[in-house]
């Protein structure tokens, strides 16, 4: 068979087609994958722009945007340029589970990292305690948190020990409630104090009034009777309206000559105290002499 060279022409003409359909098909596909996850983009943006920090929205959004057209690549454009998907696959997937053996600490993080944001039992500022870490909450990113002791240490805890430890957020709810036993003699007037220590809150202007806080004889310990008290505060103020309440009442009381009740023991004798004491020698079990 022979080939002319109008015939070469005619089927490089025709590969320069097929390589310019293909071309134009790729930049089709990517274009439209762009703007796909773009509005994908802005969608996920307009739904979780009040529940999640805007600096780690937007490292969440450009994840999943190239996320999105890595998938549209390997699922559309690769299969039309000729190439075997299920071959990428096979290599895909070794080469997945050798990342993840050697990086499974850090995948973990990082969805632990998402859930946290998505959640959000945590935020910037929050007072907590995370794994016995007890401080403010410095920074969360997608594979750590970062916690400024109260003694002013700075802790980098792992996301995915943040995720599935317990979490006390001492910031989450406006109010935090506080308490004190205050125990006063016998010989006080516990009606007196009562109302003086119920007067004390209500001239606080920091101490919330509702919830109302509650002052009440608890128990009659030995040294004294025990006055409970239940104080509520803001959550940011909590710590100084407590100390500098005590104090004030401590003072208070006393003024008013309400004794603040101290450890004490009484002994009561059977028979008259002997007359006649005596030196204690090495072997001797008492300081008195019998008769």
């Amino acid at each position: 068979m022979n080939i002319t060279l109008n015939d070469i022409s005619i089927i490089s003409s025709s590969d320069y087609s097929i390589l310019f359909f293909r071309m134009t098909f790729v930049a089709s596909i990517v274009i439209i994958s762009m703007i796909a996850g773009k509005i994908l983009s802005i969608y996920l943006m307009r739904a979780l722009q009040d529940k999640m920090d805007r600096k780690q929205l937007s490292m969440l959004l450009k994840l999943m945007r190239y996320s999105f057209v890595f998938l549209v690549t390997v699922f559309f454009i690769l299969p039309f340029m000729g190439l075997e998907l299920s071959s990428l696959l096979v290599a895909g997937g070794v080469l997945g589970l050798i990342l993840g053996i050697a990086g499974q600490s850090i995948v973990a993080n990082l969805i632990s990292g998402i859930f946290l944001t998505l959640e959000r039992p945590i935020k910037i500022g929050d007072q907590v305690n995370i794994d016995n870490n007890a401080g403010v909450i410095e920074d969360i990113t997608f594979v750590s948190t970062i916690i400024r002791t109260f003694d002013g240490l700075y802790v980098r805890v792992p996301n995915d020990k943040v995720f599935l430890n317990n979490i006390t957020n001492y910031a989450a709810n406006v109010a935090r409630r506080f308490e004190y036993v205050i125990g006063i003699t016998y010989d006080s007037d516990a009606d007196k104090a009562i109302g003086m220590i119920k007067g004390i809150i209500d001239d606080d202007p920091i101490a919330f009034k509702n919830p109302t806080p509650t002052v009440f004889v608890d128990k009659l310990d030995d040294n004294g009777v025990n006055i409970f008290v239940r104080i509520w505060a803001p959550s940011t103020e909590w710590y100084s309206v407590k100390t500098r309440l005590l104090w004030i009442i401590k003072k208070t009381l006393e003024e008013n000559g309400i004794k603040i009740a101290l450890p004490q023991r009484t002994l009561w004798f059977a028979n008259s105290m002997p007359a006649n004491p005596v030196e204690i020698g090495e072997n001797d079990c008492s300081i008195f002499s019998h008769h």
